[in-house]
């Protein structure tokens, strides 16, 4: 059976890829901070049901000889380099350690596979982030990139690491730029999973209002079990290349709190304030991707549309609060908590 090294495999993304490769019969491997390995009941939330099925490994981006063990132990067919601090407001915030987690540990990676297991196929994630202040709508591969933050500069860094491996090393290497995509195994901390487990909370009585940052943002939102099969595509293929993953349409914040509040009876108006401590320093205000090269290399194509993702991230939240009332005993009682 092939055999397969997530990076990230806790998170979002590494959790629905996780779960994909096991369905088709991957022996399914992750990397792992070693804090994560002493508080599994909080770190490991999203792989809980995986926990019996996939093998962890402790390690660090942060350090060359901790990935470079993990690798002269275990012959790898793929690697999916999943792991990075991705929270762009963190970036602006700490901006070292985005660099040199997120710039450093793709190199790492990618010197570790070059020196020790040559063979097997390399997938980085990219983002759209990239792209920053756009030269052209919509982004494609071809697209320029001037990233607006932190974040975006060290994917945009890790991006021609990947790219450079391949070219200068002969090495199986693809870059898939990423456009965003959400999920209820999002984190809190984006606006996306803000928005809805906040409408969750204030339906059952637990807080009173949202406060977020730019409604007139807008994003390519998609679903994150659809582009973790495009991940996989990538390292099918006879040659190795990159490639833009997209609903290709686009959609405000606005509307984002407005199918989410709906989707609960409540007018997101009355609810959403906006809090310019939320803006970004450098806003990038427009995204939409253009994926017909996937399409028709890879044969992918998005399955959720905006609102059925939406509604499944609502629903989701919602069933978890109730979930955590019934074992608790209590009951939702209304409070003055602030998003």
């Amino acid at each position: 059976m092939p055999k397969a090294l997530i990076t990230g495999i806790t998170g979002q993304d590494g959790s629905y890829l996780a779960d994909y490769l096991l369905s088709l019969g991957y022996e399914v491997h992750g990397l792992v901070r070693r804090v994560a390995l002493e508080a599994p009941e909080t770190r490991f939330s999203r792989i809980q049901h995986l926990l019996d099925r996939v093998t962890l490994h402790p390690a660090s981006l942060e350090s060359y000889a901790s990935i470079f063990h993990v690798f002269s132990k275990h012959d790898f067919d793929e690697c999916y380099h999943l792991a990075a601090q991705s929270f762009v407001a963190e970036s602006f915030a700490d901006g070292f350690s985005t660099m040199s987690t997120n710039i450093n540990g793709t190199h790492y990676v990618l010197a570790a596979l070059r020196e020790l297991r040559p063979k097997c196929r390399f997938y980085f994630a990219g983002s759209s982030e990239m792209f920053g202040n756009v030269n052209e709508v919509p982004q494609k591969e071809t697209t320029a990139f001037q990233p607006r933050s932190p974040y975006g500069i060290s994917k945009v860094a890790g991006h021609h690491l990947t790219r450079n491996y391949r070219e200068a090393y002969g090495l199986f290497c693809v870059s898939g730029i990423l456009f965003n995509h959400e999920s209820p195994r999002r984190g809190f901390e984006f606006v996306t999973r803000k928005t809805t487990s906040t409408v969750a909370r204030i339906k059952l009585g637990l807080a009173n209002e949202l406060r977020i940052g730019n409604l007139e943002a807008k994003r390519d939102w998609g679903h994150a079990a659809d582009y973790v099969r495009a991940m996989h595509s990538m390292l099918q293929q006879q040659e190795a290349d990159d490639f833009v993953i997209a609903t290709g349409q686009t959609h405000s914040v606005r509307e984002f709190c407005e199918i989410a509040f709906g989707e609960v009876d409540l007018d997101y108006r009355e609810f959403v304030k906006v809090d310019e401590r939320y803006y970004r320093p450098a806003e990038v205000d427009l995204l939409i991707g253009d994926s017909s090269k996937a399409q028709k290399a890879i044969g992918w194509e998005p399955t959720y549309t905006f609102r059925e993702l939406i509604s499944e991230m609502v629903a989701s939240d919602l069933a978890v609060l109730k979930e955590d009332f019934s074992r608790s005993g209590a009951t939702a009682q209304s409070t003055t908590t602030h998003a």
